[in-house]
Order: structure tokens, then sequence, then C-alpha cells
């Protein structure tokens, strides 16, 4: 049985207070808290686990590699892939996407040649592929969502052209909230030869992801918003589509051997893993992944539709409040304005002052703003640790807000 009490146990900083209010946070589409286990795991592999890894003879970098590659498995399971040898680790999600940009898209596109977006994407899924617009003359290809937020797939599938060469999508907007049918686009863009990458910086804390299912080519990560450390993450590649990388980044560990005259790659992943890495972090989100998993993807999610679904019949008393975003099954991510004269901003400083964190501004997103007519919105967004209870403070820090600026 879930049991949130015990789950908000687990995170030390859900019982501190903030402007003498108990903390209320509901900022985890930018970055989600962290519970003891990971915070311990990061605590006993500096305090006496550390090393660096790989090619040392002695006990503490043995130890140190065999906690550090044990996460490779870990990430494999999460993502139901094949082999952990599909895992490249990172430090998130923009750079494993700026990694399939400089190291498979820039060798293998050229001057026309299109790449499909949604509106929607978050900035780490726009400005690397912007650098091969200006740097290579790719061409950008937009798909718009519709009045809820939804994005067809047919209308993805539909704008492929002989020249896409790549689909790069997210599987979970962080600002409407919307869950997109990544699978049937994978299947579609396959059909006609076109490789996707999926954005899965949202979707991964949110539900159960299996890339063999959905068929992705590249599928993104990022461990701050897994309950890991931040500087954490990873990108499950297919075999074949890592046959076809380059690596960009070059340095130890990603070579056999460097001589005068040349270089001898590494076998992938580690081809494309260069210098030192985040050991602790990645150990750290290691442990993040195995507590999740432990609770059980498909048991948060049921909480975090419980919790949404109470959070849009609250928020349907307050005709005062837009929400951007509402397609039936979204994600428990809630943007919104207020009527009148209230920005975003002015009404964020309101809610902490109540304790409740959430966010203001654009959230990355640009060309879904423009796209919306907006400036900015606020956000809330929930996680495995959030209560019905504290979606009531909330909603009563909204009609202050309210009261003040309405």
């Amino acid at each position: 049985m879930y049991n949130v009490a015990k789950i908000r146990a687990d995170f030390p900083i859900l019982s501190r207070e903030v402007n003498g209010k108990p903390l209320v946070y509901l900022d985890n589409g930018a970055s989600a808290q962290k519970p003891q286990v990971v915070i311990d795991a990061i605590t006993r592999s500096y305090a006496n686990e550390y090393a660096n890894v790989h090619r040392g003879l002695h006990y503490l970098s043995n130890l140190a590699t065999d906690n550090y590659e044990a996460v490779r498995g870990k990430i494999a399971k999460f993502l139901n892939a094949v082999s952990e040898n599909n895992i490249i680790f990172n430090s998130g999600t923009t750079e494993g996407i700026n990694m399939v940009a400089y190291g498979w898209a820039m060798p293998n596109l050229k001057a026309g040649d299109e790449i499909i977006l949604s509106v929607m994407e978050h900035h780490a899924n726009i400005v690397p592929w912007h650098f091969l617009r200006e740097r290579q003359g790719v061409v950008l290809t937009w798909v718009d969502v519709d009045a809820t937020g939804a994005l067809d797939p047919q209308a993805v599938i539909d704008a492929i052209t002989p020249k896409t060469k790549l689909i790069a999508i997210t599987h979970m907007s962080n600002v409407l909230g919307t869950k997109v049918d990544v699978k049937s686009i994978c299947a579609g863009a396959h059909a006609k030869d076109v490789p996707v990458l999926v954005d899965g910086s949202q979707s991964a804390v949110h539900m159960a992801v299996d890339v063999q299912d959905i068929d992705a080519d590249f599928y993104a990560i990022t461990g701050h918003k897994l309950y890991g450390p931040s500087g954490s993450g990873a990108i499950y590649v297919k075999p074949e589509r890592m046959a076809e990388m380059q690596p960009f980044l070059g340095g130890g560990d990603m070579i056999r051997e460097v001589s005068k005259d040349g270089v001898v790659y590494n076998d992938s992943p580690m081809k494309f893993e260069a210098g030192t890495p985040g050991i602790v972090q990645m150990i750290g989100l290691g442990t993040a992944v195995d507590y999740m998993m432990d609770h059980g993807m498909e048991a948060i999610a049921s909480h975090e539709n419980s919790l949404r679904d109470y959070a849009i019949s609250k928020l349907a008393g307050l005709n005062w409040i837009n929400v951007q975003g509402t397609t039936p099954d979204k994600g428990a991510i809630f943007s919104f304005t207020m009527d009148g004269a209230a920005h975003p901003h002015d009404i964020s400083t309101i809610l902490d002052k109540k304790g409740v964190a959430v966010r203001a501004g654009q959230h990355c997103t640009g060309p879904l703003m423009e796209h919306l007519g907006l400036n900015a919105t606020c956000r809330a967004s929930f996680a495995m640790y959030n209560t019905t209870a504290e979606i009531d403070i909330w909603i009563d820090a909204l009609e202050l807000a309210h009261d003040l600026f309405g």
C-alpha cells in the first residue's frame, strides 16, 4: 500500500518551515527533493569510499568503480533497456541532447535537412538544434499543440518529408503536463526511416518508461528530477545509432590508446564518457532509482494521478484561475495565470509567504509561451511525496493572492 506519510518522512527537507509556515514544495518540475537514502549514499561515498574510477588497482578505486558502474545496470532496468551498454552517463538531459546533436546529428545532417520539433519543447531540446540551423543550415519544422495542449502524433508523422532526418520530442511537457504518444510517433517515423529522440526529463519521474516498447532511438533522463543529485543523468541510445555517433568530448576514459599519430577509441558506451565523471552524483542517482523502483513506478503514477484529479476539482472552483494544459491524462503539472493585473512573479511571492514553493516565468519554453500568447505563468508541479492537504494549502494561498490582486 502506498504510504505517503512514510514516504514524506524519508525526505528531511519536508519537515522544515519557510516564512514560519510548513514547507509545501510544489516546484518538482524544476527539481525534486532528495530522500535520506540518497543523501546518505552521497555522504558515504565521499566519507568512506571515494576514489577515481577505472584503471585504479587499489581497493578504493575498485570499490568506487564497482559502485559507479552498477548504476548503469540500474538505469537500464529503470528504462527497460536491453543492455546496460545502451546507457551513456552524463550530467543530465541537456548534455544528453547536446551529445546527440554534436555526436550524431552534426556528422550526419547537411544544409536543408529537417528536424521536427513540437512547439512545447524545453529549450534544452531546442537550442542544440538551433546550433545546427545556424552552423549547418539545418531546417527546424514545428508542430503545434491544440487548445487543450494535446499533441496529435499523426500531425508529427504528417510533418515528415523526404528531407526529415530526426524528430526530437518531449514525452511530457514541463509546462502543460501533456503526455505525448511517443510510441506512435516512433512507429510512424521508423516506417519512414526517421530516428526519434525523446526528452524524458519530466516523464521518467512520473510514470514507468519502457524504451523497448516505445522504440525510441534516443531517450534522455536527468537525475535531479528523479530525486537524485544535480549533475547526474543518462541517455539511452540504440546500438545502431550508437554505431553512427562520433564522440564530441575527448579525454581520458573514452580512449584505448593515444599516440602522436592517432587515437584508438574505447568501446561504447565508454567512448562517449570523457574525463573524470560525476562519480558520487551517479552513485546518488543509482540510489534514487532504486528508491523509486522499490516504491513502484505504477504506484507513484497512481498517487500523482489522484493528486492531479484532486487539484483539478479544487481549481474548478476558482473561475479566475486560467490553467494551461487540460488534457485528461496529463501529468500532475499545473501552469496557470490569474485574471487581473497579478503577474506570475507576484503570485509566486505571495504563495511563498505561505510556505508554498511554485515556479514563475517562461519555464524555458519560449516558443510555447509565444504560442499561448503569454509572457509567463506560475507552475505548481507535484511529486511522489505531495498530499491533498498541501493542495488545500496551495488553493488557500491562491485565494489570498486573488484577494490582494483581484
